[in-house]
This record gives structure tokens, C-alpha cells and sequence, in this order.
């Protein structure tokens, strides 16, 4: 195929990209395909296809082994559509091919497309959803950017006619002879003769500061510039000086190209025991460089000397904050990436960088290694997957208040209509969540389960929520439920269903608030609380039984939400993957189905909660467990049997000991903690009444998590706790 020749010899005269498009069937685009790939210079070895065939003389993967070729380098990738058009696929594969490379993309013929049903549209489809009620809008959008942007050719794979020639000679450019490595540098200069750019060459630079306590660094930039592969140089420049170096990363296989950096300095330096070593933990004859996930991280396993995050933005903010407590700690972040937009991790932890004991250094990279400037197939992803969305311009949207903002709910039509509010909406979503992904802008245009609510000032998006319905399941649905099956998309019915053994839960039907986002310049004015006043009417006008939320507790995001009118039934007993948090549920009913739900489930969660604090969470972050705790509309019942209740009081005199009984102390600090009454207790105390009195902790962990002089004075000062607790809710003698 003459095209596919002539568009390889241009991208490889500029350094740039181009993009194959083939549309037909899947057969003949194939066959095309191979066609072109054959009519170039490009060998079987250098490239990838990644579809459902196997018929692809070169290395061949499924969709979700896609991940695989992050932090490699491919001359052509063929992305095969036809079976599934997956927005987070693409983005990850069209970031892998290199200048001067051929990304192929066969699809189903471009007129009929929209109407066709993959099976990433039946993902989007969840009860009682099918398939044929998701929307067309992605497909329509992303169809539109391939005809409209440069770089990218449509071939008609039945007729081999042209339909759109992309093919185009951007203006020329000045040479770029490489950068020079500084003369006097602190790490080896081999180090710095690796770099493929002056950028990565000053945050090589700027990394070297690591060397010394109290220094953190973070580089920014989009991807393709090389910031991973700058972080792993230093890393194996700082293993090779006897540095225990802890990485960790998203996935280990997202950390692959800082690792195989770090391990090309230590082999050239000869520095590389190769009998101890994997794929991601790297011997040195006196350092190392480790990878962990983020989770174990958090904890700084073995106390690591450096610790580098390599992709922060995807990557919670509660684990990125127990990494200050490093020696030395350094941040690569994706500004734009298949991952979701970067600003999270600016917006909600580079304040508390800031505010740390560190001295941060900062640094940003611009120029592509993979490929030239302003190529024209990385400009289309950021467009056709809303990599590059924002949220409106503070000024647009400063003098926002509830009562100067306008509601209105959106549909998907409005929001492909109107590219600019898609990208306002899109982008602040991305701002306030640590991983807003392409996948989620096609639920957002299409999942027919999905309602989008905004605040408008002057035409501007201030805040927004989706919501998505849940439940309404049938009986014979509700008992399949019950005996195991998941249901896709119905997170909280799922939740009280199966692992609460609640068989009537899925029947009523609720939006369950996936996200809800303010404007960064407008925060702490009222505008998430309005904005679900306005949900909560739209839920009552069609008829749901309650709305629900659940995410990575936190006691502040408790506290809004309990003061919305939401209240706990459930809070998990392990961390989540990806947040490293432990998920709660909370309901607001609506309904008297709603309600009957919302009772029976906070009924039972002030039964089986002191047993799993005690169990499951006894090392839970306290500060959680309480806020779960007093979130929780329950009035528990103080169940004390006469000894509980004459032991109990006992501890109020110093004449009884916590471990001889302990549940008749938990259930009252429990019952406080949940409707408390009269006994009020400072910070310190309610730490130690959960921390002990729920939790089980240990006396000496206790005594030290809350600086007591002495276990003594710590079981002494429970003992008052529980005595006042006594006095509030039953006989202070212990002849009750």
C-alpha cells in the first residue's frame, strides 16, 4: 500500500507521527493491514498488533495485555477496534510509538460505526441496561477528530480508496545537535551522557539533591519526555553511591522504564549484581533500588534512604503524604496522560509538600524524547481522549456562590454539542479526582446509568456531580445476587446484597454519586452542598428511593457528607487497592423503601461494627474509625449484662482491669461515640477510647501513639473514660 509507505517516509523525514486509519470489515482491514506494514520498511520485530487475531506475523497481544507496552518503544502499532474500542487502550498505545512510526487503527466501516455495539459498549451497559441504551456520543466525537486533524489518513479497506489524505510537511525546524553533560556533577557523568535532552539533563540535575536528607524533587511533565527514565537514572546513580532507593509506582509494570534506566548506569558502571537482582529490585555492591506498591510504600518497608513515586498524580494523596516521612523523597507526575490529567496531585498535595520540612525542588520537561515537537498524533489524543481538558479559568468562575450559580443537569448530546463545556466539566473532574481516565469520558458522554449535575456561573462550570442509578433489581435478580453472582455498575446494592446478606437490597432503586467535584478558586463556599441539594431534588422527582455515595473514608469527606444527610451503614474492614483507604457507604433516604433500607442497614451496622473494629480494624487509622463511628444515624442498644455493667463501673474506681471484660467498656464507648449524650471528651481521650476501647490495641503501642508518660497513667486514664460513660448511661455502683 502505497500510502502507508509514503506516510512512514514523511514521519520519519520530520521525527514525527502518523496515522493509519482502516475501516471495513474486520477480515479485509486486516488484510489490509498487513498489506501496508508489508509495503514499508518497518520489520515484524518493531511492531505490535493488539487485537483478537492471531494471524499478525509479529508480537501480538490481547487488550489487556496492552499495559505491557508502557515505557517501551514500538516503530508501528496496530490497534484493532473492531471487537472493542477501548478509550484507555488507545491512549496507553498511541503513546508507544515513536517517532517516525505508523500507528494503525483499523475500525469498523466510519458511516455505520456509531450504530455498532462493541463489547466496550455492553461494559457501559449495567443492569438493568443493555447494550442498546448506550449512547453514540464517544464514537460520533472520536470519529470527528480523525477526519479533522492532520496526521491521519482513512483508508476504505474494501475499495483502498482514500477518504481522508492527513498526509502533510510541517515548517522545518533547527537542528538539534543533543545536549552537553555539565562538567562538575554529583553523579557519574555516564549518568548524565544517558540523557536524550537538555530537559532531562536538568532534572537529572536537579534529582542529584536526593544525596543529601530533607530534599525532595518533582518533575513534571506530559508523557514522552522522559521523566521516568531521568528518575531511573538517578536512582541507579544513587544505589551505585550505596543508597538504599525504594520506588514505587502505580504498577510494577509502570515503574518498568525507570528500572531498566537505573539498570543500565549500574551494569555500565559495572556496579550490577545480576545473581541478585530482578526485574525490579536491582543490586549494587552497596545500594540498591526496590520497587513496592503504593500500599506497602506508604509504610517505607526496611526505612529506605530515598523514595522515588514514579507517576504521583495517579496515586492517592494519603499514601503520597506518608512518604514525607522518607529521608529524601522525589515525584515524577504526568501533566497529561491515558492515566487522567496531573493536577490532582498539584491542587491537593503540593500545599502540603510546601508546608513540609522538605527543601522542594522543581522542574518541568518539555520536549519530547520520542518523537519532534508538535506531533501531530499526540495533538490528536489529547483531543480525541480529553487528555489536555481543564476546568474553566479561575476568573471565569471566582465570584461563584449557591445563590449566583444556576443548575443544570446535562445530557450527552449537550456535552458532545459543545466542546468547550465537555472540556470544563471533563476537566475538573480530572482536578479533583487522582484517576479521571479516558474510559470515564465515554461513560460520561454514554452510560445510560450515568446522570451529569452542574453549577453555572455565567455560563461557566463551578461544580459537578454524575450520579449513577443503582438497584431496582427483580426478585429472581435479587436472590442471584444474594447467592453470588455480581452485577456490573451496582456497587452499593452488590455491597448490602452479598456481602451484608441483605436479600431485599437491590429492590429499591438510587443514584449512587461516583464523583462530585468543585471548582478549585470557589472550594469551602457551599457549592458541593448545593449542588447535592439540587441532585436530591432531581432524585425525588423521579422517584428514587435514596442516594448513596462510597469512597476512601477520610474524617473531613465524612463530616460533608454527614452534614449532607448522609449516614453510615458500612465501612470496610480491608484498604482499598488502588486508594489505600477503607470504603464506606453511606445513604440519604428518600423514600419509605428508602428509609427501610437505610434503617435496617444502620441497625445493623451498630450491631456488627464494635466486633469488626476489634477484629479487622483493631490497626485502622483511629481518626477513620471515628468518623465512621459518629456519621453513623444510629441509637445502638447498651446491651450490658449485670456483671458487664458492675465490671464497667469498676474500671471508674480502679478496682477493675479492661482485659477481664472488654466488651462491656466497648459497647459503651461504641453506643458514645455514635449518639453521644452527655459525656463530652476532648481529641486525646477519644483517640485512646478508640484506639483501646475499640480498636484493642496494645497498652504500649497506645500509650506511645498518644505520648501518655506510662502505660500506668494510660490504663488509668481509660479507666476515668469508661467510669464517666458509666455515669452517663447506667448506675455508677457496682452493684447494678
Amino acid at each position: 500500500m502505497d500510502t502507508a509507505a509514503r506516510l512512514r517516509a514523511q514521519a520519519r523525514r520530520h521525527n514525527q507521527r502518523r496515522m493509519l486509519v482502516i475501516a471495513g470489515e474486520p477480515e479485509i482491514c486486516r488484510e489490509q493491514a498487513r498489506a501496508a506494514l508489508d509495503a514499508t520498511d518497518i520489520g515484524p520485530g518493531e511492531t505490535t498488533y493488539v487485537g483478537p487475531s492471531e494471524e499478525f506475523h509479529c508480537e501480538s497481544l490481547s487488550r489487556h495485555e496492552a499495559g505491557r507496552l508502557l515505557g517501551t518503544s514500538r516503530e508501528a502499532v496496530v490497534a484493532d477496534c473492531h471487537e472493542r474500542c477501548e478509550p484507555n487502550t488507545l491512549g496507553k498505545l498511541v503513546g508507544t510509538v515513536s517517532g517516525g512510526g505508523l500507528f494503525v487503527l483499523l475500525v469498523p466501516p466510519l458511516a455505520a460505526w456509531s450504530d455498532r455495539r462493541d463489547a466496550f459498549d455492553r461494559s457501559l451497559a449495567v443492569p438493568p441496561f443493555e447494550a442498546e441504551a448506550v449512547g453514540t456520543n464517544f464514537r460520533r466525537r472520536f470519529v470527528e477528530t480523525l477526519r479533522a486533524h492532520r496526521g491521519i489518513t482513512i483508508v476504505d479497506a474494501a475499495t483502498g480508496a482514500v477518504e481522508s489524505d492527513g498526509s502533510f510537511e510541517p515548517p522545518p525546524r533547527l537542528s538539534n545537535r543533543g545536549p552537553t553533560p555539565p562538567e562538575n556533577t554529583g553523579f557519574p557523568r555516564a549518568a548524565f551522557a544517558a540523557c536524550r535532552t537538555a530537559d532531562q539533563m536538568d532534572a537529572l540535575a536537579a534529582l542529584e539533591s536526593l544525596r543529601e536528607p530533607e530534599q525532595a524533587v518533582v518533575v513534571e511533565s506530559n508523557r514522552g519526555r522522559g521523566k521516568s527514565s531521568a528518575a531511573g537514572l538517578a536512582s541507579g546513580a544513587l544505589a551505585h553511591a550505596g543508597e538504599d532507593v525504594l520506588v514505587t509506582a502505580p504498577t510494577a509494570d509502570s515503574a518498568g522504564a525507570l528500572f531498566d534506566r537505573a539498570r543500565e548506569l549500574l551494569d555500565a558502571r559495572n556496579d550490577l549484581k545480576a545473581a541478585e537482582s530482578d526485574r525490579t529490585h536491582l543490586k549494587s555492591e552497596a545500594g540498591q533500588v526496590r520497587y513496592e506498591q503504593p500500599v506497602a510504600a506508604a509504610e517505607l518497608p526496611a526505612s529506605p534512604d530515598v523514595v522515588i513515586v514514579d507517576e504521583a498524580a495517579a496515586i492517592p494523596v494519603r499514601l503520597l503524604e506518608s512518604t514525607l516521612d522518607a529521608p529524601a523523597v522525589a515525584f515524577t507526575t504526568t501533566i497529561h496522560g491515558y492515566e487522567g490529567a496531573g493536577r490532582g496531585f498539584s491542587i491537593r498535595f503540593r500545599d502540603r509538600l510546601a508546608d513540609s520540612d522538605f527543601e522542594v525542588t522543581e522542574c518541568s520537561l518539555a520536549e519530547p524524547i520520542r518523537y519532534a515537537p508538535a506531533d501531530p498524533i499526540e495533538v490528536w489524543s489529547f483531543r480525541a481522549l480529553a487528555l489536555d481538558a481543564t476546568a474553566a479559568a479561575d476568573q471565569l468562575v471566582e465570584s461563584a456562590t449557591p445563590e449566583s450559580t444556576t443548575y443544570r443537569r446535562l445530557s450527552g448530546d449537550q456535552l458532545r454539542e459543545d466542546e468547550q463545556l465537555l472540556r470544563e466539566v471533563f476537566g475538573l473532574l480530572v482536578d479533583a479526582h487522582y484517576r479521571t481516565d479516558p474510559n470515564d469520558l465515554a461513560r460520561l458522554l454514554d452510560a445510560p446509568n450515568v446522570a451529569v449535575h452542574c453549577l453555572f456561573e455565567d455560563d461557566h462550570v463551578a461544580a459537578v456531580a454524575l450520579c449513577a442509578r443503582e438497584g431496582g433489581f427483580d426478585d429472581e435478580l435479587c436472590r442471584r445476587v444474594h447467592d453470588g453472582e455480581r452485577i456490573r455498575g451496582n456497587l452499593i446494592p452488590d455491597v448490602l446484597t452479598s456481602q451484608l446478606r441483605d436479600p431485599e437490597a437491590g429492590a429499591p432503586v438510587g443514584w449512587r454519586v461516583m464523583r462530585i467535584a468543585t471548582h478549585e478558586a470557589v472550594r469551602s463556599r457551599g457549592l458541593g452542598s448545593a449542588l447535592l441539594d439540587y441532585v436530591r431534588g432531581a432524585a425525588r422527582e423521579e422517584e428514587l428511593d435514596y442516594l448513596g455515595v462510597s469512597y476512601g473514608v477520610t474524617p473531613g469527606l465524612a463530616d460533608f457528607w454527614a452534614a449532607n444527610g448522609f449516614g453510615t451503614v458500612h465501612l470496610s474492614t480491608t484498604r482499598n487497592a488502588r486508594s489505600g483507604e477503607h470504603s464506606i457507604v453511606m445513604l440519604d433516604p428518600l423514600t419509605p423503601a428508602g428509609e427501610a433500607l437505610f434503617d435496617r442497614h444502620t441497625e445493623w451496622f451498630c450491631r456488627r461494627a464494635p466486633a469488626a473494629i476489634r477484629e479487622s480494624l483493631s490497626t485502622a487509622d483511629p481518626a477513620v474509625v471515628r468518623a465512621a463511628c459518629q456519621t453513623t444515624a444510629g441509637s445502638p442498644t447498651v446491651d450490658l449484662s449485670e456483671a458487664e455493667w458492675r465490671h464497667a463501673a469498676g474500671m471508674g474506681t480502679g478496682t477493675a482491669i479492661y482485659e477481664t471484660a472488654p466488651r462491656g467498656p466497648q459497647r459503651l464507648i461504641f453506643s458514645h461515640l455514635v449518639d453521644p449524650e452527655e459525656a463530652s471528651f476532648d481529641d486525646e481521650e477519644l483517640e485512646l477510647l478508640v484506639r483501646k476501647g475499640l480498636q484493642g490495641q496494645p497498652w504500649n503501642r497506645v500509650t506511645e501513639a498518644i505520648g501518655f508518660q506510662s502505660e500506668a497513667t494510660c490504663k488509668r486514664t481509660l479507666g476515668r473514660l469508661v467510669g464517666r460513660l458509666v455515669e452517663q448511661y447506667g448506675e455508677p455502683t457496682e452493684t447494678r
